[in-house]
């Protein structure tokens, strides 16, 4: 087999699977790349809507720079909560820590990163029902530690 049939014999390879990627019906070149391009569009759209309903509206280059991100969410029994930082700082996690305490937060499960980026998510629940907080109060809280600790 020949240069030239072997790229051919690719080629069709290559567009057969454009055509199953894309789910065209399509069957010249033209045509496949317009329905991929299409397709293509599509799905931008379909995450553009996603991000709208998720409240996202920059770039996820831009969220970056905003950091760092606090995320409070009320559960049944406490609070779901999650930080990214661009960069960990030492003391970071005791300070988060320390700031649920305050609260009377008891963590009930908790994943941490402090290798390169600080990620913490964690649930936490008041430790007393006398005492009620909201999640508008633990994220200030979360971000006063963190603002303790640069």
């Amino acid at each position: 087999m020949g240069s030239r049939e072997r790229r051919r014999v690719a080629l069709q390879h290559t567009l057969q699977q454009l055509r199953d990627a894309t789910n065209s019906s399509a069957v010249n070149k033209a045509s496949i790349i317009a329905d991929a391009s299409k397709y293509i569009e599509e799905l931008k759209q379909k995450v553009e809507d996603l991000n709208s309903e998720l409240g996202v509206t920059e770039s996820s280059t831009t969220q970056i720079d905003e950091l760092p991100m606090v995320s409070v969410k009320t559960l049944e029994k406490g609070f779901l909560i999650q930080v990214l930082l661009e960069k960990s700082c030492p003391g970071m996690l005791v300070s988060i820590l320390e700031a649920f305490e305050e609260l009377q937060l008891d963590v009930i499960d908790a994943r941490a990163s402090c290798e390169d980026t600080f990620q913490l998510e964690t649930v936490a629940r008041e430790s007393h029902k006398k005492h009620s907080v909201n999640a508008h109060v633990v994220k200030e809280a979360v971000l006063q530690a963190i603002r303790n600790t640069d």
